[in-house]
């Protein structure tokens, strides 16, 4: 007898399964209370400013900082699904919300942080609320930005003959974005929530070590941690800091993530390689559930009526429009003409009362050798990670098992490197310029590597067949075969990794281990001296230099390339 032929109330009988599950969300919600209870206190009385390096406490310090992880990532899922879903939607809305974005996702953290202390921690005055939603901002900005942009390349990318069902289905818009673009976003999205979630991990330390100015907080978390452990030079405590992290990420991964991949597989619509695997065993386990399962499929059932509402118009035959697109178009570069024009005339006067053209010359010089080492940073991280990426891609068995390696990796926080790479610069008295730069490889080189094994495993297995069919190797098998089939996914991973590796600059241009403080010559290393001396002018040009290099270079080389690649190398 199958379990859809019993009586309804056999089938939602409890049983150890679900008694697990309940127990586990029992105690997720008391771990979620008691945080939210913490948060309400005065900053006094909570002990901010006191980190114990005990490793009895890490527990409880990785709790804190998971939860601010989680928090963050809901507000980046809600990012990105108004801001990348409008700038894909709106051909003009796009022509600023991307750009715009650009520079967002390489604005270093202590950009934000200069600003968005000040402003939280005066909506709640002397409590740790404001503290809190400053280091859950930070690492949302950490998160963000990959997210909005995989969301956005997917909804671009929606293939013709998929939009033309829609269309003769005669979907709504809500119908047609919940039942088609949604679903076909999907595993890209998970894929770079992963991403997103190692990104967070990368500034951990900087979201909860608040020094601006005279504000100096230190809230309860792993990063305080690993903060408090390089001031005080403790490699014991860097090491209890590492396997915290990996019990943190193991966990998720294994709760969260494995389950999200595979179900994530089933909106799979290539016809490469396939990352399948047996069911995460989460997933054995809420099917062995009666309750929890029966209140999973009602929740399903829920979200898709919730799609399934026929919101908007019925698809038809064009309309004229009244006012003509031309006309459009021309209204709405002229407004953005007018904004401009207002911008830079109000940036001009500040700037003329504030600082001076031998300044602005000397941060715009400190930009360009950030910019070097941005450019020699993704060429070191291509040539080592492209050939290993498709080598891992092409094997699903390779690649599943990466996977894992890969989040703990890029998770990994600069600073956790600092006391080897500053021991060994003071010792053998190395030039800071050049040796803190490998530092920023590992804020750059996952994006490359998780991108170009995506691009490997969705290579059409039919192409690889047929070359070695036709007994294509050696060079002429990645110059023909390979290389063109994965280059829109590398460029999107080089295109984020340039990002990333500007917005590592800040935490890889400037080392310390304990009383020892290494710095190279460079833009990040500007922006974080003025952050910590509360120089808000001082990092408010910073940031504006960095964000026109930002523009620059994506307008001058990477959107380009883009385009190209869209154009000449993607399978229709």
């Amino acid at each position: 007898m199958t379990d859809s032929s019993l009586p309804g109330n056999l089938r939602v009988r409890p049983n150890i399964a679900d008694l697990l599950g309940l127990l586990a969300i029992m105690a997720g919600a008391v771990i979620v209370a008691t945080a939210g209870r913490h948060m309400l206190v005065p900053i006094p009385a909570s002990e901010a400013g006191t980190i114990h390096l005990n490793p009895a406490w890490l527990p409880a310090y990785a709790v804190r900082t998971t939860l601010r992880m989680f928090a963050a990532l809901a507000a980046s899922l809600v990012f990105t699904f108004t801001y990348a879903v409008w700038a894909a939607k709106s051909r003009r809305a796009g022509q600023v919300l991307i750009p715009l974005l650009d520079i967002l996702q390489s604005v270093p953290i202590l950009g934000f942080l200069t600003f968005t202390v000040v402003f939280f921690l005066g909506l709640f005055p002397g409590r740790m609320m404001g503290a809190e939603l400053a280091a859950i901002f930070t690492i949302f900005t950490s998160q963000a930005w990959n997210m909005a942009f995989a969301m956005y390349q997917a909804l671009r990318t929606v293939p013709p003959d998929l939009e033309e069902a829609a269309l003769c289905f005669g979907l709504t818009p809500w119908q047609r974005f919940w039942r088609l673009e949604v679903p076909f976003a999907i595993p890209s999205l998970v894929w770079n929530t992963m991403i997103s979630m190692s990104g967070g991990w990368f500034m951990v330390v900087y979201s909860e070590t608040i020094t601006v100015g005279n504000t100096d907080i230190a809230l309860p978390g792993i990063g305080s941690y690993v903060g408090v452990a390089i001031e005080q030079r403790n490699i014991w405590a860097i090491f209890y800091a590492i396997a915290a992290m990996l019990a943190v990420i193991l966990a998720y991964d294994q709760l969260l993530f494995r389950p999200l991949v595979a179900w994530s597989a089933r909106f799979q619509t290539d016809e490469g390689t396939t990352l399948a695997a047996p069911d995460p065993w989460v997933l054995t386990l809420l099917r062995r559930t009666h309750l929890l399962r029966q209140g999973c499929l009602k929740l399903g059932d829920m979200m898709t009526r919730i799609g399934w509402l026929p919101l908007g118009p019925r698809p038809s035959a064009p309309r004229r429009l009244l006012v003509p697109s031309r006309l459009l178009d021309g209204a709405w570069i002229a407004a953005l003409a007018v904004c401009a024009m207002t911008i830079g005339w109000k940036t001009w006067t500040y700037a003329g009362t504030h600082y001076t053209t031998g300044q602005v010359l000397h941060v715009t010089m400190l930009g360009g050798i950030t910019l070097v080492r941005v450019m020699v940073t993704v060429i070191v991280a291509s040539l080592i990670w492209v050939p290993l990426g498709i080598w891992l891609g092409l094997s699903p068995r390779r690649a599943r098992h990466a996977q894992m390696a890969a989040q703990f990796m890029a998770a990994f926080p600069a600073n956790l490197f600092f006391p080897l790479v500053v021991v060994g610069i003071v010792r053998w008295h190395l030039n800071s310029n050049i040796w803190l730069t490998p530092l920023m490889l590992l804020g750059t080189q996952w994006y490359i590597l998780f991108n170009i094994v995506a691009g490997a495993s969705s290579y059409p297995g039919d192409l690889l067949e047929a070359a070695d069919n036709f007994h294509v190797r050696g060079w002429l098998w990645w110059r023909r075969v390979m290389l063109p089939g994965i280059t829109p996914y590398f460029i999107t991973g080089a295109l984020t990794a340039s990002g990333g590796a500007w917005n590592a600059a800040i935490a890889t241009e400037v080392a310390s281990w304990g009383d020892t403080t290494l710095s190279a010559n460079g833009l990040g290393a500007y922006i974080a001296h003025a952050t910590v001396a509360g120089a808000t002018d001082q990092v408010g040009l910073g940031m504006v230099v960095m964000a026109v290099f930002v523009l620059l270079l994506n307008r001058a080389l990477w959107r380009p390339l883009s385009n190209y690649a869209a154009r000449h190398y993607t399978f229709d």
